[in-house]
């Protein structure tokens, strides 16, 4: 499930309220929806509320999603030619003929190569999650 950057504050603290109802006052269950609810509405009465989502986004956001292809070449040639002209920053990862290669220097510091570096696509086709 994707994480919601605009949830709704008030939707959240009433459906908490709804899950709190079924616990008894003072229970164990009670105490950790009262204090979740709290402190959200402390979050958002301290006007924190934009800091709050975007730690939520980076807690729940997988690693995968921040794996970025800068560039897409549908043939080696034409990723050469784009290498060789001065436009290829360190680091940077493209897409070759569908697979990854990340840009590094050259061994002998002259310039820049590719080096085969799956992408995520390539490396669930191969290993899928429930292949274990």
């Amino acid at each position: 499930m994707k994480y919601n950057p605009n949830f709704d504050v008030d939707s959240v603290l009433d459906i908490l309220r709804t899950v709190d109802e079924k616990y008894p006052e003072g229970s164990p269950e009670d105490e950790a929806l009262r204090i979740a609810s709290v402190a959200l509405f402390y979050v958002r009465e301290t006007q924190k509320l934009e800091e709050y989502r975007e730690f939520f986004r980076a807690f729940y956001t997988p690693a995968i999603d921040y794996i970025v292809v800068a560039h897409t070449f549908a043939t080696r040639e034409e990723a050469d030619t784009w290498l060789i002209s001065g436009a290829a920053r360190e680091g940077e990862l493209v897409r070759i003929a569908g697979e990854g290669f990340q840009v590094i220097p050259e061994r002998k510091g002259t310039g820049f190569r590719f080096l085969r570096t799956p992408l995520p696509e390539e490396l669930m086709k191969k290993y899928p999650p429930d292949s274990e």
